[in-house]
């Protein structure tokens, strides 16, 4: 798996934030390199939940196991100590959580973004509710901390890296040999 540069960035950006690259550990203490208790962490779920289908209109739904809308959302959020944010192609990212059972013990957070992906100008994402790792950190830990200017800040740096890898558009008189 190649270690990208927009979760670099991510991982940058926030100070508690650790990257832990492979493909599967025991446990989250071993992924995280410290002990953690695991009713205390979530994990950005890659399910097929939709909480649009729901009527949700919360930009961060907790399902349980079934992928339905835990009753308690607000309890589902509080007390939380950190994220698990699988990083990769969907088709990596889908190996990550099959290859570590542990994180069926974390509690299950959908995303519900009311914009679409920046990223978007990049790479085209699979469904509405895709974003890319450093958009849907930015939006988990501004509304669980309440904190807006996380998302401010990280959004700003991803503008920052997309105009430095968008291509440039050719002028007409500029040839392409291949």
């Amino acid at each position: 798996m190649r270690l990208r540069r927009e979760i670099t960035l991510t991982v940058a950006a926030l100070r508690r934030a650790s990257l832990a690259v492979g493909l599967s550990w025991a446990n989250l203490p071993h992924a995280l390199g410290r002990p953690a208790d695991t009713r205390r962490w979530a994990v950005l779920y890659l399910g097929s939940a939709r909480p649009r289908l729901f009527g949700l209109d919360r930009e961060i739904v907790a399902v349980n196991r079934n992928g339905e809308p835990e009753t308690d959302q607000a309890g589902a959020l509080r007390d939380l100590e950190g994220a698990v944010l699988l990083d990769g192609s969907w088709s990596e990212a889908k190996a990550l959580w099959w290859r570590n059972p542990w994180l069926l013990k974390l509690q299950r957070l959908v995303l519900n973004p009311q914009r679409p992906s920046h990223y978007n100008r990049v790479r085209h994402e699979p469904r509405h509710e895709a974003l890319s790792t450093v958009e849907a950190a930015a939006l988990l830990l501004s509304r669980v901390e309440s904190r807006p200017e996380i998302e401010t800040s990280l959004n700003a740096a991803l503008e920052r890296m997309i105009a430095e890898i968008r291509p440039r558009p050719r002028r007409n008189h500029e040839r392409v040999n291949v």
